[in-house]
């Protein structure tokens, strides 16, 4: 995706609300499938991260597109976006 693509995605996704939300246990095997329920269903999702380790969220966001297959829209503060096409796309992204 080039910065275009990923702008426009981070345009959407700033008005979402987290639909999944990683505490004290981290990235459990329960929340990765959470996450690809929401992937599945909602293509661009945001996830809120509780603690306040910024390396600890970074590595979760990497662990998270690289087990999902999702593209990593936006990280700002504990607030983590990402972005996954499903089979029949949701989102029209511009070229």
């Amino acid at each position: 995706m080039n910065s275009k693509q990923i702008s426009f995605l981070r345009g959407l996704g700033h008005d979402l609300h987290p639909v999944v939300m990683i505490g004290n246990n981290g990235l459990s095997e329960q929340v990765l499938k959470e996450i690809e329920v929401s992937l599945k269903s909602h293509e661009l999702i945001k996830i809120k991260v509780f603690g306040d380790d910024r390396a600890a969220r970074i590595a979760m966001l990497e662990e998270i597109c690289a087990k999902t297959g999702a593209i990593a829209v936006h990280h700002i503060g504990k607030q983590l976006i990402i972005y996954r096409q499903a089979e029949q796309a949701k989102i029209v992204i511009p070229k």
